[in-house]
């Protein structure tokens, strides 16, 4: 008996146990809204999801190349057609995840309205998201089944024994829409008590993997933008640590956290933190200070702070804003105590930069596996493209036809280095992952740009002389063309379902919205 035969008749068997009264429950019916709604909290798909990534984070240990993939999602509607577009082009989800950006919530979900990247939006709104995210990729189990239903009532119908087992079996392998989420924490919205109880929201929503970065939480700025102002490592770690108790608390034993340092960008603290005894946290920490040597009280102004390092007296540069300068973070501390992957953001895609500091960190933590953000912020165009002349200007390649200064040109884009500079974007996250151990390759705010430039397309036609044709011929015809489900925009949003549901409820008497004038049925 298939599992849908088995979930039928356990429903027959309750009906049955209840007697007359439930005489107009349909235990097929019954059977396929549990079907269609098989996570019923946001913990049960944090569990499920956590024991998918920690499988693929194993895979990748054994295998470099099975590395996973997310975009950055900021609308449920959004995350929902990227996963049926990955099902639809890939034939599965796995290794494929979802990006919750805390950019793209201060941008776009703010009631404040745009906001930049500086945890000013409302925290709340971050495990909203996810619980939104959620919903709608509930919604596409649910429409993808009700299509699979309604092959085998059609199949039923027409005598086709084979057609329904084959209904049936798809019906039992159906693979859900349900994926990882890695959700950004920014710096925890205040201290570890509050960090632990906005923790607490977006594990209850779904989310089964946290990031949290090691900025002043009240001072926290874009990864890509200047003045980030890093905090002490027992400051961070109690982050890290709120994160993990709220995890265990909430029974998803094996949530995943990813801490993430700005490893290139942070030169600015605000706390030197007090040492206790050579090699603890705090002196670990002091000795990224920018300092210099003091040999007498004349080198010290009024207010200077001095430090004893290595034997010597040292005074950190401080600004007149009261910061410190700083070097650089050491992102080894995080993984020893508590964190599960390492996010470190750099200022350029390059693997020789990234695979470099990963190969210090694998001296001490030989698995460390990072999450790398393949951000819009970086000109991949000009980037790659300097990258190959470099490479070549060092082989003594002759460049006369090229300007380095110049090389984002659309002059140069059949040329032999621009073609190579592509074919090092389309292999970077495969040749990254092998070579500088990313296990997760993401975009932060994809479709950020991806809405504006398409808007800009239908705008631009719609407004000047295509007029409708613009919408037609870029959106509708491809729509058609390439197959995608959206065209049909009410059975996208529930229509069919909602069909079937008073066909359970009220049988002939059901109101429909389907039948021979549903203009859905021109397509």
């Amino acid at each position: 008996m298939s599992k849908y035969q088995q979930d039928i008749q356990a429903v027959a068997d309750l009906c049955a146990k209840n007697g007359s009264a439930w005489n107009a429950i349909n235990p097929e019916s019954a059977a396929r809204m549990k079907a269609q709604n098989r996570f019923k909290s946001g913990l049960d798909i944090a569990r499920y999801t956590a024991a998918i990534m920690r499988k693929d984070m194993q895979d990748y240990d054994e295998d470099s190349s099975a590395y996973t993939q997310s975009l950055g999602c900021w609308h449920g509607f959004i995350a929902q057609q990227k996963m049926i577009a990955v099902k639809k082009h890939s034939g599965t989800t796995k290794k494929s995840y979802l990006y919750l950006s805390g950019w793209m919530v201060a941008a776009l979900r703010s009631e404040f309205g745009p906001l930049p990247d500086q945890s000013m939006h409302e925290k709340t709104t971050v495990p909203a998201l996810i619980e939104e995210l959620y919903t709608f990729l509930r919604q596409a189990d649910a429409r993808e089944l009700n299509h699979l239903f309604r092959d085998l009532d059609a199949a039923r119908d027409a005598g086709d024994e084979t057609a329904s087992a084959v209904a049936e079996a798809k019906i039992d392998g159906f693979e859900t829409h349900i994926v990882p989420i890695v959700a950004d924490i920014d710096a925890g919205f205040g201290n570890e008590e509050a960090t632990y109880l906005l923790a607490k929201k977006m594990i209850e929503a779904g989310a089964c993997c946290i990031q949290i970065e090691n900025q002043v939480s009240d001072a926290k700025q874009c990864g890509h933008q200047d003045g980030k102002v890093t905090v002490p490592h027992e400051d961070f770690l109690a982050k890290i640590n709120a994160c993990r108790y709220a995890f265990l608390e909430l029974g998803v034993d094996d949530g995943i956290i990813v801490a993430r340092t700005d490893s290139l960008g942070a030169g600015l603290t605000q706390k030197i933190p007090v040492s206790t005894s050579e090699g603890d946290l705090a002196s670990q920490y002091n000795a990224f200070l920018e300092t210099t040597p003091v040999n007498s009280a004349e080198d010290l102004g009024d207010g200077d702070i001095v430090l004893k390092q290595d034997g010597q007296l040292v005074k950190p540069v401080r600004l007149p804003n009261g910061l410190y300068r700083f070097k650089v973070l050491d992102s080894i501390t995080s993984l020893r105590n508590g964190a599960d992957l390492l996010w470190i953001e750099t200022e350029k895609p390059h693997i020789g930069q990234i695979g470099a500091m990963v190969d210090e960190i694998r001296k001490v933590i030989p698995n460390a596996k990072l999450v790398y953000n393949n951000s819009p912020s970086f000109n991949w165009t000009l980037n790659f493209r300097q990258q190959v002349y470099d490479a070549w200007q060092e082989e003594g390649k002759d460049l006369s036809a090229y300007e380095r200064n110049d090389l984002m040109s659309v002059d140069y884009d059949n040329t032999e280095l621009a073609i190579t500079a592509d074919d090092k974007i389309r292999s970077f996250q495969a040749d990254s992952s092998r070579d500088a151990g990313i296990f997760h390759h993401l975009i932060t705010l994809p479709t950020y740009h991806t809405v504006a430039l398409s808007t800009d397309e239908l705008a631009k036609g719609y407004f000047g002389d295509e007029g409708m044709l613009a919408y037609v011929a870029g959106v509708q015809r491809q729509e058609i063309r390439t197959g995608l489900a959206c065209v049909k925009h009410q059975d996208m949003a529930g229509s069919n379902i909602g069909d079937d549901h008073k066909d359970y409820f009220s049988g002939d008497q059901a109101l429909k919205a389907s039948g021979k004038d549903n203009t859905m049925n021109q397509f």
